[in-house]
């Protein structure tokens, strides 16, 4: 390790890492991605952008703390774009009638079309709202932390979920699927079929139009993001109740209610199968595993290299401990 890392946290190091990986994808696959050197720049600035900030959170006030906590909010739409282009140019075949085939072969049939028996308004509306509190979950938990002044658990979170959401990206690529609402169900028919009450619709068009399906797309099915495998939402979700009850903040029954109602939303309003659920909840385990892993490794790493500058000459070390 040289010292371009030496302020990074492990929250830091994985973002840097990733950011790279998606440069280097840009550029192996860019006759197939257009606007592929805009994204690549953008990553490197965003790589030199991080380790300034790490720098300074390091040298100077609380503000320059709360800027570095919060930065990688900032990060996952920006990933999650890049994934529209990367996915389709390096694995360009969708995988839903498999999925369907494991749903059958688990259920006896599709659980999206037994839900819509028994749909309603108001539970169509709750469910809504609750699917959309996705990247608020995570948040909430932070905020709640950062005021407990438990900078640890704090940390802890945006590892998890950063790391969470990478490796869900990793699994769009390696699994790229549409979801139930276009194959199992007619997609331009979901507000008839699924009204809400007041909110429903414009979350809809919300969700919809960060999955580059606005309204008025042609061939919305054609243009949707692949993320169908594993439910990310899932998976982030069940990361931030487990971080909530492992940490007993204020807020984890709050969460613990929302988020169940989010799961149970990923597949009542027809955006994941049910085995798109279970890789979500088996691919959180595999998470919270190699975030510890890699937190381990990556605290020994910078203490060993903390020690051999203070052994030798003037050194440059982070004035606080993570």
């Amino acid at each position: 390790m040289n010292r371009f890392f030496i302020h990074h946290n492990t929250t830091d190091l994985v973002n840097s890492i990733f950011f790279a990986l998606l440069t280097v994808a840009m550029t192996a696959w860019s006759h197939a991605i257009p606007p592929w050197w805009i994204f690549a720049s953008s990553n490197i600035l965003i790589i030199i952008l991080i380790r300034v900030l790490a720098s300074y959170s390091a040298r100077r006030g609380h503000l320059w703390n709360l800027v570095h906590g919060f930065y990688m909010l900032l990060l996952i739409p920006v990933a999650f774009k890049q994934m529209y282009y990367l996915v389709p140019a390096i694995h360009p075949v969708d995988y839903d009638a498999a999925l369907i085939v494991i749903d059958r072969m688990l259920f006896g049939g599709d659980p999206t079309r037994w839900m819509h028996g028994c749909t309603h308004p108001v539970l169509t509306e709750l469910l809504q709202l609750a699917y959309a509190s996705y990247y608020f979950l995570p948040f909430i938990l932070a905020v709640d932390l950062y005021k407990k002044r438990r900078v640890k658990a704090f940390k802890t979170v945006f590892l998890f979920v950063i790391l969470g959401f990478y490796i869900s990206y990793l699994g769009y690529v390696a699994v790229p699927a549409i979801g139930p609402r276009f194959t199992l169900h007619e997609f331009e028919n979901t507000e008839e079929e699924l009204p809400g009450v007041l909110a429903a619709t414009a979350l809809r068009v919300y969700t919809n139009t960060g999955e580059s399906i606005p309204p008025g797309t042609p061939y919305p099915a054609a243009q949707v993001q692949r993320d169908a495998f594993p439910s990310g939402h899932t998976k982030i979700t069940l990361l931030v109740i487990f971080l909530a009850f492992r940490y007993r903040s204020r807020t984890r029954w709050f969460i613990g209610v929302v988020g169940s109602l989010l799961i149970i939303a990923t597949v009542y309003l027809r955006y994941h199968y049910v085995i798109d659920l279970f890789a979500g909840a088996l691919f959180a385990w595999l998470t919270v595993e190699l975030a510890l892993l890699l937190d381990h490794w990556w605290a020994q790493r910078r203490q060993r290299f903390s020690s051999s500058l203070q052994s030798g000459h003037n050194s440059i070390l982070p004035s606080r401990q993570d």
